[in-house]
């Protein structure tokens, strides 16, 4: 669920006569003590990192010797000068692009984002400058420092995300948020806001706007039961009872928007941040923009983009991703295809029917896993089916071959499909395969899985693979369709090697 962030009205404030609640030593003060502490231990190691790149590439070039720079402008002065320059240049970098804000931190794809983009800018900077002002930088000097110095800070944070997760799955390091909207649109917010651990979110209790119930009513969410506070007039009390440190307001038409920014000037005063779901599922930051219209921040939801510059990029991503993928695992496919045609009758590869981009047929490669003419079988083993939808699955199906079991659990089995992607059949990143009778059942928003070529792995592969339902495999790649970019692909990449690694939900 995205969740955009409310920004207060900028217009005069009527005087409040309400008392200024002291901050809770629950709620907002309890966040603020642990993100103060992660923000000062990822300023000390984006620090370490830079200083120890910098000189690390300055010894590199020069070794022990302290050479010079030759500047028209500047005169000469000595590359440690420049090293020290370029750290405080490159810390200052990441704290003006934010690489280090709340707002970020923890969030993967987004914070990798702002600390290249910060990155290179720098550089940028310095080669126009050097261009500019006849400064002769070593370029070595500056090849080894960029590469190097990008590649540890985002590992840096790859790490540090692993730890926030890891207290996260703890109950640690946890946004207590109160939701506040109609009865149905809260659980469902709830239940998005919850849905992994890694998100830090967890729901402590809910006001529904002219609530008129019981007191100690609840509502359910994933099995778990959160408490109803009261209604819209009920929210600052209930902020002081359960210790929140955020609001989230949802179905937002009974408030009004005078009332609206009535909480969002309490909520000011107490430290507590407000957040309003725009009631719009599955749609990535990129694609929204808040644009302020006659005093209303409207959110501007920009088309998907499947064709031009994108296209191209990411055709040029498949093909040379595929080539050298084939080219380090080919003794794997070379073991595989002697042990598939050894240990059961029939044809190495097997080719099955999937449809393509536009909804075109085409074969889909993959290592036989199967003995010979498993789909006459199906029928009879329908019975035991336990996939959902009109996908079939089944845990121990009888139709594995030994070798194909194997397979199947590392993934080995899906290798060839990366001809399919020379072939432009498929992409590396994409929705899952569908079947024809799959597509022959689809309906009109299932069918915009068709508007980009399916992949070799996707949303579907590391989100649980053979253990999700087909509600959840549908939602995932409609998902992507909407809001695919590079950046994206490659973190599904990444974490497709995690999950083949951990054989995660394979069978």
């Amino acid at each position: 669920m995205t969740v955009l962030e409310m920004a207060a009205p900028t217009k005069e404030r009527p005087q409040q006569h309400r008392r200024v609640a002291p901050e809770r030593a629950g709620g907002v003060s309890a966040r603020r003590k642990w993100q103060s502490a992660y923000l000062r231990r990822l300023a000390i190691t984006d620090t370490i990192i830079v200083a120890a790149v910098v000189f690390l590439a300055q010894w590199w070039r020069f070794g022990s010797d302290a050479d010079v720079v030759d500047g028209e402008a500047f005169g000469h002065f000595s590359y440690t000068a420049l090293s020290f320059a370029l750290i405080i240049g490159w810390f200052a970098v990441l704290r003006v692009f934010r690489t280090r804000s709340p707002r970020v931190i923890g969030s993967g794809p987004e914070e990798y984002r702002l600390i290249a983009v910060g990155t290179l800018r720098l550089f940028g900077l310095i080669a126009i400058a050097s261009l500019l002002l006849h400064l002769e930088i070593a370029r070595l000097y500056l090849a080894v420092a960029f590469p190097m110095g990008l590649t540890a800070l985002i590992a840096s944070r790859w790490i540090w995300r692993r730890v926030i997760a890891r207290e996260r799955a703890r109950g640690e390091f946890r946004t207590a948020v109160l939701v506040v909207g109609v009865r149905g649109a809260v659980v469902d917010l709830a239940r998005n806001l919850e849905r992994d651990d890694a998100h830090g979110y967890r729901v402590v209790g809910v006001c529904v706007p002219g609530y008129g119930g019981d007191v100690g009513e609840v509502v359910t969410v994933n099995g778990r039961d959160i408490p109803v506070l009261g209604d819209e007039h009920s929210v600052t009390d209930a902020i002081e009872q359960v210790g929140a440190d955020t609001v989230a307001v949802t179905a937002s038409e009974r408030f009004g928007p005078e009332r609206l920014r009535t909480l969002a000037w309490d909520l000011e005063r107490d430290h507590v941040d407000l957040v309003v779901a725009p009631g719009i599922l599955d749609v990535s930051g990129p694609r929204l923009s808040m644009r302020p219209v006659a005093g209303f921040p409207l959110i501007h939801v920009e088309r998907p983009r499947y064709h031009g510059a994108q296209k191209f990029t990411k055709t040029t991503f498949d093909i040379a991703f595929s080539t050298v993928v084939l080219a380090v695992i080919s003794p794997v496919l070379l073991a595989a295809a002697i042990a598939v045609k050894l240990t059961s009758k029939g044809p190495v590869l097997y080719k099955s029917e999937r449809m393509g981009l536009d909804g075109q047929p085409f074969p889909m490669l993959k290592f036989r896993s199967m003995v010979q003419n498993a789909d006459s079988q199906v029928t009879a083993l329908m019975k035991e089916n336990e996939g959902a939808g009109v996908l079939f699955k089944m845990r121990d199906d009888p139709r594995v071959t030994t070798v194909g079991r194997f397979m199947r659990r590392y993934s080995i089995d899906e290798l060839p499909q990366f001809v399919n992607v020379l072939r432009r059949e498929m992409s590396v990143v994409g929705p899952r395969p569908p079947l024809r009778r799959e597509v022959e059942m689809y309906d009109d928003a299932v069918s915009r899985r068709l508007l980009v070529k399916p992949g070799v792995t996707g949303l579907w592969q590391v989100s649980g693979r053979s253990d999700l339902s087909w509600e959840d495999t549908v939602r995932l790649d409609l998902s992507y369709v909407d809001n695919w970019s590079m950046m994206g692909d490659v973190m599904i990449v990444a974490k497709t090697l995690k999950a083949v690694v951990g054989s995660d939900g394979a069978y």
